[in-house]
């Protein structure tokens, strides 16, 4: 920690002087919190990379000191974030999110609140991957029996993917999932995907820019990657049924084994609470856009942080955006009447099912049901008061 502290204070000295007084005009533009806390996945991630790429720059531009956290279980950087408030934004992708918001597997007992998309963090690709030497050569080789898939228990959303996701692409039904599949539980994302490396599992489904992958392609044997055709229409319908945020796509980020092959793309997003400060939303934003330059460099994932990808993501997102963020992209003529309209909706949707889930929780404990996950009597209560409700799902 020590070395880390000190390697990221030097970078933001020596930007200082790179950057000379134009830091301290834009810091003079906005009082900039003291400590600014960023959660992002655990430290293999690329959340975690790319953030400590461009957070020194924003620190020596405004004099706010930035600690990046890493926090591999999802559920507890979610209740950091809205329920703590240790932490001010986090790294979540699109899908999680939705996840959160709608009380899915492990969040069903979470505290429900409300967020909103800050700024857009990368576009992150995701794939199966399986050893060099895997007799696993396609995506249907799964279904055909005694396979052991690996599942992320740190991730509702990913848990979502595997158990649910993976086989409706495959055309199967869940029986004859739990039947043929055997699902392998890992507790951290690096466990997860070094799984089929290890010989502890076949199949795992991980993100090619991690630098865990670049690990595991460089050991004895490497890896390869299942192609999840982006043509194959009635395979993605059935997928998007239970992630319905992911954007099939050939893979073209991360490591050499992965490139051209199918996957899906799950854009990670820098949230907040919607209770965020709007000045602080406003001033990230104009942030993030107006010292692009001077951090796209940093990372990999930190070019893709672009006011241009961030409007291509607009166009799909059904996630709601903070008016802050919508105030500075405004005045930059990145959002129009239409995206107000969009917004708004999602706004409305989110709020829904925050209160549906509150009168939900507020029953059971009433009546003294334990208010786990795995307590059906609870997830009936929650059923009955989040009925009718839509599901987040992209526009596309």
């Amino acid at each position: 920690m020590k070395k880390l502290t000190a390697f990221t204070t030097a970078i933001a000295s020596s930007l200082v002087v790179t950057l000379g007084l134009s830091g301290v005009a834009k810091a003079q533009e906005y009082e900039w919190p003291r400590l600014l806390v960023i959660a992002t996945p655990g430290t293999q991630s690329g959340s975690f990379a790319s953030t400590n790429g461009w957070g020194p720059v924003l620190q020596a531009e405004t004099g706010t000191t930035i600690r990046v956290v890493p926090e591999d279980s999802e559920p507890m950087r979610f209740k950091r974030l809205t329920d703590r408030k240790d932490i001010a934004m986090a790294s979540v992708s699109a899908s999680e999110m939705a996840t959160q918001t709608e009380g899915v597997g492990g969040y069903a007992a979470t505290k429900p609140a409300a967020q909103r998309v800050l700024w857009h963090h990368n576009d992150t690709p995701w794939g199966h991957v399986v050893a060099g030497g895997s007799d696993i050569k396609t995506m249907q080789d799964i279904g055909r029996g005694g396979v052991r898939v690996t599942v992320g228990v740190f991730s509702p959303a990913i848990v979502a993917a595997m158990t649910k996701g993976l086989p409706a692409f495959l055309g199967m039904t869940p029986e004859e999932a739990e039947e043929k599949i055997i699902f392998v539980p890992a507790s951290s994302y690096a466990e997860n995907c070094r799984s089929v490396v290890e010989g502890k599992s076949d199949v795992a489904y991980c993100a090619p820019i991690s630098s865990v992958l670049s690990e595991m392609e460089g050991a004895p044997g490497s890896i390869r990657w299942l192609d999840m055709d982006p043509e194959d229409k009635e395979a993605w319908d059935r997928y998007l049924d239970y992630r319905p945020i992911s954007i099939p796509t050939r893979i073209s980020l991360g490591v050499e084994t992965a490139q051209g092959v199918g996957g899906l793309t799950s854009t990670f997003v820098y949230g907040v609470p919607a209770t965020a400060d709007v000045d602080f939303a406003y001033n990230t934003a104009k942030w993030m856009h107006q010292s692009y330059d001077a951090y796209k460099g940093s990372h990999a994932l930190a070019a893709r942080m672009s006011v241009e990808l961030f409007r291509d993501f607009l166009d799909s997102t059904p996630m709601p955006v903070h008016e802050g963020t919508v105030k500075y992209l405004r005045e930059i003529d990145m959002w129009t009447d239409a995206d107000d309209e969009w917004n708004n909706a999602a706004i409305e949707l989110m709020d829904s099912w925050i209160s549906a889930r509150e009168a939900g929780l507020k029953e059971a404990m009433e009546q003294g049901v334990d208010t786990h996950f795995e307590n059906q009597e609870f997830l009936d209560i929650m059923a009955k008061h989040t009925e009718g409700l839509a599901p987040f799902r992209s526009r596309l």
